[in-house]
């Protein structure tokens, strides 16, 4: 358990960003796209290619990741990168893959080698 933690109550803003985050998380194309994330920045072009989604669909989903404060931007040139925001992030999403991998059958995929989880960043 967190030290930080120690069962302190949540203020009622805070209670409502935290559900704002669970909001997007609730999305699969979203997850896709965060867990494409987790240890490299990538263009809209590349994640829609990961993703197997059109252009303007993960570019909408980014628009929403980005004001829930889950991605960053950068530019470089014409093109934009997109990260996640924060380690935080970073370690819900791959929290919450490798929770649901515990929930299928068989060894979960980031017990199996050293591969199976994105690098820290």
């Amino acid at each position: 358990m967190d030290a930080d933690h120690q069962a302190r109550p949540l203020a009622d803003d805070q209670v409502a960003l935290v559900v704002e985050v669970f909001r997007m998380l609730a999305d699969a194309t979203r997850v896709r796209v965060l867990w494409a994330l987790a240890d490299r920045e990538l263009s809209v072009n590349e994640l829609a290619t990961m993703v197997g989604k059109a252009g303007p669909s993960v570019s909408q989903h980014l628009a929403k990741l980005r004001m829930a404060r889950l991605v960053r931007t950068r530019r470089d040139g014409t093109t934009i990168y997109y990260s996640l925001d924060n380690d935080h992030v970073r370690r819900l999403v791959v929290d919450a893959v490798h929770n649901a991998e515990h929930a299928g059958p068989g060894v979960p995929a980031h017990h199996r080698g050293p591969n199976a989880e994105p690098p820290h960043a």
